[in-house]
């Protein structure tokens, strides 16, 4: 039977007490400039009939993902750093959890969605428009929300069978690892699970995105007409970014967590950082480095 605990006490970041209205401040436009690139982005998909593609279907997903990762951190941590509590309440640190698991679990599952549809897009162009359908693509769609909150369901479900032995939680905000370390129990089902789910999401994606790209490559390299192997490799380009620094971003945060020798103020920060850096650059990247959508969203600002 699980102990009832009223509260958990979370880790502070240590900011030096002359830094702490700065601090707060920073992170408050961090949050701001987050909702409103990832809204932006959202509106201007929704919004431009021009965008309503697959690969722009897929890419509404991540807004979505990154204003749910980063509200389910931030307003909680800046509250903590500018009152300095740092209480959650039980239930509310199991959600705040799950919802961060979910944001970066989700992001995997939908670049790696959009990886199998540029593979289509450039590798069997002919085949596309049958591969990708409307129906296809919601179905794609609502099994990768399923498959995401299912087996993050199950993770943490099973986390509510132990009792708790602590209540001081080793980080900033609620995480599975960091969950785990309170229980009194074995918790090595849990921990295989977790390997589980690591090696299936970001280890899977990582071969699939591979995979993908390798057979781009090699279509891009084989075709003849440079402006179509120019705009492929350009289109693909922005999505590896964006790939690439959630991949290294979770990587890191997963052997800061494997290692006793990390400094835990490090660890505390390489953990708030994919909370926050891929919500924050998502937008901007796709933005940027994208032809279409960055046209449209100049046209959005010049009809405001």
């Amino acid at each position: 039977m699980t102990e009832v605990l009223s509260s958990l006490t979370m880790e502070s970041l240590n900011i030096p007490p002359g830094f702490i209205y700065p601090a707060f401040v920073f992170g408050t436009l961090t949050y701001v400039l987050i909702l409103f690139c990832n809204i932006l982005v959202f509106t201007t998909i929704v919004f431009t009939k021009s965008l309503h593609s697959p690969m722009f279907i897929l890419l509404l997903n991540l807004p979505v993902l990154d204003i749910m990762g980063a509200t389910a951190l931030l307003p909680q941590l800046l509250h903590s750093i500018v009152s300095n509590d740092r209480s959650i309440s039980y239930p509310g640190c199991f959600l705040q959890a799950l919802l961060i698991h979910i944001y970066a679990t989700g992001n995997f599952l939908f670049l790696t969605a959009m990886a199998y549809d540029r593979y289509i897009a450039i590798c069997l162009p002919l085949r596309y428009h049958s591969l990708m359908t409307s129906n296809i693509l919601i179905r794609i769609i609502v099994v990768v929300w399923l498959f995401d909150i299912f087996i993050l369901a199950v993770l943490f479900g099973i986390s509510t069978r132990f009792k708790f032995c602590m209540n001081n939680i080793v980080d900033v905000f609620c995480n599975n690892p960091s969950l785990l370390k309170l229980v009194c129990g074995d918790s090595s089902a849990n921990n295989y699970y977790g390997l589980f789910t690591i090696i299936l999401i970001q280890g899977g994606s990582l071969i699939i995105v591979t995979y993908t790209y390798i057979q781009i490559l090699v279509t891009c390299l084989k075709t003849k007409q440079s402006d179509a192997r120019g705009k492929a490799l350009q289109t693909c380009g922005t999505h590896l970014i964006v790939f690439l620094l959630l991949e290294i971003n979770a990587l890191i945060t997963l052997l800061s967590h494997r290692f006793e020798s990390v400094s835990p103020h490090l660890r505390r920060a390489i953990g708030v950082s994919i909370v926050v850096f891929p919500p924050l650059l998502n937008p901007i990247v796709y933005g940027f480095k994208t032809k279409e959508l960055r046209r449209n969203i100049i046209r959005l600002f010049r009809r405001s």
